[in-house]
């Protein structure tokens, strides 16, 4: 019998400033909200709420800030609770990261943690050379 598959992969900016706190365990855990915007439809985005635990979490609060552009991977995971004040059942879906990549140079984006950077050479994200055109199999060398 096949086993599930809970991954997800999203590409997004961050809609808040990660956020670093510390468990009553003493583990590091960071959130943050990332947008990522429809395809095919303009102006339009999905909005989703990200943790990363220990090292990953420290890298995001250290290095993104609002903004800033991401590429993440991680799986759902989902809470269900009763509030305290309503005696109502509520639920919450996030995207647990486990691996995170910057996808913005250190002096892209609006972010107020910028670096300095004294290369003058034009940065670029791999993302933004990927076109739909069809490939052409005679030119993978394998």
């Amino acid at each position: 019998m096949a086993r599930g598959i809970n991954q997800v992969i999203l590409m997004g900016r961050l809609t808040r400033d990660p956020e670093m706190r510390t468990t009553a365990s003493g583990k590091n855990v960071c959130s943050f909200g990332l947008a990522v915007d429809r395809q095919g439809q303009e102006g339009q985005a999905d909005f989703f709420d990200v943790i990363a635990w220990e090292k990953t979490g420290e890298l995001v609060n250290q290095y993104l800030s609002k903004g800033r552009r991401c590429l993440i991977q991680g799986r759902l995971r989902q809470d269900s609770w009763e509030d305290k004040d309503t005696g109502k059942k509520r639920n919450r879906v996030e995207v647990v990261a486990f691996d995170v990549t910057f996808l913005d140079g250190p002096s892209d984006g609006n972010s107020s943690n910028q670096l300095n950077n004294n290369s003058s050479q034009e940065k670029t994200s791999p993302v933004d050379d990927i076109t739909d055109d069809p490939i052409d199999l005679s030119e993978i060398p394998f």
